[in-house]
Parts: C-alpha cells; structure tokens; sequence
C-alpha cells in the first residue's frame, strides 16, 4: 500500500509511527559541508532503518566542475536502483542537522517524477530530541527498480535564468545572505565575483529556519508573500550552489505556490558569478 500525504513534510513523529510499513524508505541526505546558519551535524548517527543519498558526491554529474549538479536520468535512475530504491516507495530524507541538505534531496526525486517524497522536519535533530532510538548503520537492500523520467521544467541553466532577466513574467529569487546579495561580502569560494543576478530578488533561507526546523506554514506566509510577488508565472530559485535554494522553495509550497511556477537554477551563484559573459549587479 502506498502512503499518501498532503503536506512536503513530515513529522518525526509520523516517521517513527510508520518506521515499519514495507514500502517506506529513509533517505539520509546529509552533506559535508557546512551550510551558513547550520546547526551542529551529528556525524555519528542514524535514524534506524537509514540508506545513504549522497548528491554532493554519487547522485551528481561527474563530468562538470560544478558541485552537486543534477546527474543524468541514466544515472539518477542506475544509483537509485542500486540503493534499494522503488517506483512504489515512500521516500523520506533527511539530514544530521535539520532541515538544511535534505530538501535538494526531496527536489531531485521529485524531478525524477517520484512525487510521493517528503521531508523530516527538523531532521535526525528533531528525531533525537523526541527520544526515539539511532542507529549507526545503514540498512542493506536489494537492488530496487526505479525507473524515474526526468522533468526539465525542475532545474534550470544559466542561459535560461539570463533570458529571463527582463521578463517580467520570471522572478529570479536568491536565497543567500543579504551581505552576499549586495556584494558586501566576499563570496567564500574562490574566483567567484559579488553580487547578485540583476532584476533579483533576495530572500534568505535563513530567515526562513527556526534553529532546525522551518517556520511553520502561517510564519512563512508573511515572509514568503513579501518577496515572492504574486502573479508571476515562474518563480527560479538561486543560492551558492544549489542547496539552499531548495529551502526556499519548500517554503514556497508549503505556503500554496504551485510546483509547476517553481524551479531551482541548479548551477547557481557558484556558476553565474565564476562566468565573467553572465551580468551581475
């Protein structure tokens, strides 16, 4: 049987409840690099039952310099398979800090077109603070047979995001930090320029967390509305290099935006300001 659930997230507490329904699966997304604001990652444990989703360096395109970009259909589907994964699974990620790393997660299956994805709310984080039990081992699995079709419309290139700057249909939304939107601060890795894609807006993930957990739904919604005009046809969210972005744009469904106006500009700050021919403000 399949689960069905109408919200991108999840509770602990409905995870713990659901732990041993046979066609649930528990992604852990964690990534190793430290994300601005991040709480402190527990690197030692696991939620029970735990396969490991690496996007930073397994479920990513090997052949481009560019950190964690979106791999191929081919291999998205090939590592899938390999880690146990269904067309039938309900999938569960999460990451050892909160709800930081796990919404790329949620955004790649959910470009494969594996629509029954959720996110842990509050992560392993908010799972160790109901006192339910870890673990320290990932599960082993069969091989699994999904078989997901990869939907363009979910990421976006930096040619896309360009031809958009003046449409006043497309709003180009920023998830990084004021001080890096307005070049006031160095940008932390090398070679990348300051600033901001122009006609931008800048709204911080950050200001959308509170300590492991998102905002709930009625705290967003002002904030989200501040920024995220309504109207628009397309909203394309950006951040360093594509992982907090997907914060935003959960924020932005679980406020009513519809998935089909949502993209994420996959290359990101790390590409649009390490390439001299695109514009910056």
């Amino acid at each position: 049987m399949t689960l069905r659930v109408s919200t991108p997230l999840v509770s602990a507490k409905w995870l713990y409840q659901h732990s041993s329904d046979q066609n649930l699966i528990i992604l852990d997304a964690s990534i190793d690099f430290q994300i601005p604001s991040e709480t402190e990652k527990d690197k030692e444990n696991l939620i029970p039952q735990s396969i490991r989703f690496d996007y930073d360096k397994c479920f990513c395109d090997p052949d481009v310099a560019l950190p964690h970009m979106m791999p191929s259909e081919a291999r998205f589907n090939q590592l899938a398979r390999q880690i146990g994964l269904n067309n039938e699974s309900t999938i569960v990620v999460y990451d050892n800090s909160g709800t930081f790393a796990s919404p790329r997660a949620w955004w790649m299956l959910k470009a494969m077109g594996h629509h029954n994805v959720f996110v842990l709310d509050g992560g392993l984080t908010e799972w160790k603070r109901c006192g339910y039990p870890t673990t320290t081992c990932y599960r082993d699995t069969p091989v699994g047979n999904f078989n997901g079709k990869l939907d363009p419309n979910y990421l976006v290139s930096a040619q896309y995001v360009e031809q958009q700057i003046g449409n006043n249909s497309s709003l180009t939304v920023d998830a990084r930090g004021k001080a890096r939107f307005l070049g006031q601060t160095p940008e932390p890795r090398a070679g990348v320029r300051s600033g901001h894609i122009p006609n931008s807006v800048c709204l911080p993930f950050a200001e959308l967390i509170d300590g492991h957990k998102l905002k709930t739904a009625e705290q967003l919604i002002p904030l989200m509305e501040n920024t995220l005009v309504a109207g628009k046809e397309e909203y394309l969210f950006s951040c360093g290099s594509g992982v907090t972005a997907c914060i935003v744009l959960l924020a932005a469904t679980l406020t009513g935006y519809e998935t089909k106006q949502l993209r994420v500009y996959d290359g990101s700050w790390t590409e649009w300001g390490s390439n001299y021919r695109f514009p910056i403000e």
